[in-house]
């Protein structure tokens, strides 16, 4: 974008060279204080969410008692059964609940603090190609992303994904400087460890950062052909080593990997976590259509009820970003680092649309965090570049465009909740409208009336997206699926049972039932579903088997290994009658051993649960 570059501002603006980054005085303050606001709107009430997502909460419980646990993200430090993801996120939860104690607050911020870390790399990676305005503007948007707000507030592993895919972008940006193969290599690395977070997502953005590195790096083609060799090797074993190690060690001497019906993390990571995601064919999958899928798929998903408002009110903007960044550096040199960046961050946006609109498999609103970063960067690089060059009519009619579409985005997205905050759709509307007038004309404007253009087109572009992610951050969110904006999340309720996607607390006497001799046992008690298992555990403290594992379809344990237990008097209680929800495929294990317990046991009720003491 560097052609757009208007002299009179050359020396102030324009992107760094590729040696020697340098910023103006004015940067350090100016990131400071985004960082210390994206700090306090992820951190501010964050312990009213209480344990966020029960089922990651729980195992980072597991995780601060027992180093196995830990390691291979058991659901509970007795090693039943893991969680069906690979673990590095609950390595970072666990760790936190080691050191600060098991609450919800250390389960939380260290989301929180990712989240300010995404907002500083991505600001890093930006500034270096497109200069500090560029990444100031790119880190507020991704700091003001619904999404983002969601997910930097919650457990699940999609911040640790965002941070290590950030980092990822940002060492391809340094790598294509100088042609750096370590750079590129740790961008493998970051990557890498973004799989053993949440698996095959993280390679999403690998077409984007390999084809920026093959056109752009100043290097021979043979050169840059062999560091993306390196790239691929490092990223195979920064994933691959997890893996092995899993594969290797004796299947009788760890849990049974959750979310496969075989034991295998391979399975998992490429089966129901994997190419099952993209294919609708997840066996032990549960929920979605009656007739299979989760929800229409096409070109206008991500702008559908569930998921546009936490991303859709910037993808046109950023589709316009990157459609004229392309367009004017189309004579650029080969190494031109502003097309890299569009390239890099383009590629990442696109990629992940097509894959989230079209896939048939499992499918939640809060993933489209992985989609806000890219967005934020095209924006903030488009916007910036558009700015300097509004002499030029062309780069003035697409900057006009871009404000009039977002506003017009904003407008219809509010639209739909017309009982909130009712007014500021059509004022930002009308706005937005004549921002997007005054734009197309603003190079023959007053210095002072430009800077007033400049400003409330800021304003009138980032009020949409950033009243939906406060609203988010001040709405507690727990259960399994939760989304944003100002509707309240599925809620953990307080005693009675749990079910398939939100878990329960246990009443004071039934907690305490579950804590009598505990230590006895090798498990307190099981129940089937993990959610199940989660709400009792985190609200006894004592060790609870996630029978059948999330969706109670895993063949974990089987009903004879779940006989040995009792006979070796290792179970207590038994919770529950099973499950309301089943998927038509999977193991019915857990079905069998309820119908077992429930055929063998007199059954008692405490706190509306019902509970069998399977030591009688």
């Amino acid at each position: 974008m560097t052609l757009l570059a208007s002299r009179d501002e050359a020396d102030r603006t324009a992107p760094p060279a590729r040696d020697k980054p340098a910023d103006p005085r004015w940067v350090r303050p100016s990131v400071a204080a985004l960082l210390l606001a994206t700090a306090v709107l992820y951190l501010w009430g964050l312990g009213e969410s209480g344990w966020a997502n029960a089922f990651y909460s729980a195992a980072a419980q597991a995780g601060s008692v027992s180093w196995k646990a830990l390691f291979f993200g058991s659901s509970d430090a007795a090693n039943a059964i893991t969680v069906d993801k690979t673990p590095a996120a609950l390595w970072v939860m666990s760790l936190s609940a080691r050191l600060f104690g098991v609450d919800a607050w250390s389960v939380l911020v260290p989301q929180a603090l990712m989240g300010v870390g995404s907002v500083a790399l991505l600001f890093a990676a930006v500034r270096r190609t497109s200069g500090p305005a560029a990444g100031l503007l790119a880190g507020t948007v991704l700091a003001l992303t619904p999404a983002a707000a969601l997910m930097f507030r919650f457990n699940n592993p999609d911040a640790l994904l965002v941070l290590l895919l950030t980092a990822g972008a940002y060492c391809v940006v340094r790598a294509l400087e100088k042609a750096s193969p370590r750079w590129l290599a740790l961008a493998g690395v970051a990557v890498g460890f973004g799989f053993l977070a949440k698996m095959l997502q993280a390679f999403l953005v690998l077409p984007a950062f390999g084809l920026a590195y093959l056109i752009a790096a100043p290097a021979p083609v043979g050169r840059r052909l062999r560091h993306l060799l390196g790239a691929v090797i490092s990223t195979l074993l920064s994933t691959g080593w997890y893996l092995a190690v899993v594969a290797w060690w004796p299947a009788a001497d760890r849990p049974y990997i959750g979310g496969s019906q075989e034991n295998s993390l391979w399975e998992l990571a490429f089966g129901y976590n994997g190419l099952g995601r993209i294919t609708g064919d997840e066996v032990g999958s549960v929920g979605g259509n009656p007739n299979g899928g989760w929800g229409g798929t096409g070109w206008d998903r991500l702008f559908g009820s569930e998921m546009a408002g936490g991303i859709a009110w910037l993808l046109p903007a950023a589709v316009v970003a990157l459609a004229a960044g392309l367009w004017f550096t189309r004579r650029a040199p080969r190494t031109d680092l502003g097309r890299a960046a569009l390239i890099v961050w383009g590629g990442w946006f696109l990629v992940t649309a097509l894959v989230f609109s079209y896939m048939g498999g499992i499918i939640h609103a809060y993933y489209t965090i992985a989609l806000a970063p890219a967005v934020a960067a095209l924006v903030g690089i488009a916007s910036t570049q558009l700015w300097r060059a509004r002499g030029n009519p062309a780069a003035a009619g697409t900057l006009s465009a871009g404000i009039g579409l977002t506003a017009l985005t904003a407008y219809l997205l509010l639209s739909r909740q017309p009982e909130w905050l009712p007014g500021l759709s059509l004022a930002i509307l009308v706005a937005g409208l004549l921002c997007a007038f005054l734009a197309f004309f603003v190079s023959r404007l007053p210095d002072v009336a430009r800077r007033l253009v400049a400003v409330g087109a800021l304003v009138t572009v980032l009020a949409g997206t950033g009243a939906y992610t406060v609203a988010t951050a001040a709405t507690p969110h727990s259960g399994a699926l939760p989304s944003a904006g100002p509707e309240t999340g599925r809620g953990l309720r307080m005693g009675g049972p749990g079910g398939l996607l939100g878990a329960s607390l246990p009443g004071d006497d039934l907690a305490a039932l579950i804590r009598q001799d505990s230590a006895k046992y090798t498990w307190a008690a099981a129940t089937v579903g993990s959610n199940n298992a989660a709400g009792y555990q985190l609200g006894s403290g004592a060790p609870v088997m996630a029978v059948g594992g999330f969706n109670g379809t895993d063949p974990a344990p089987t009903l004879e290994r779940f006989q040995e237990y009792v006979r070796k008097g290792q179970i207590h209680y038994f919770l529950g009658e099973g499950m309301m929800m089943r998927g038509e495929t999977g193991s019915d294990a857990a079905e069998r051993i309820a119908a077992w317990v429930a055929d063998t046991y007199r059954p008692t009720t405490v706190d509306g649960v019902t509970v069998y003491d399977l030591s009688r």
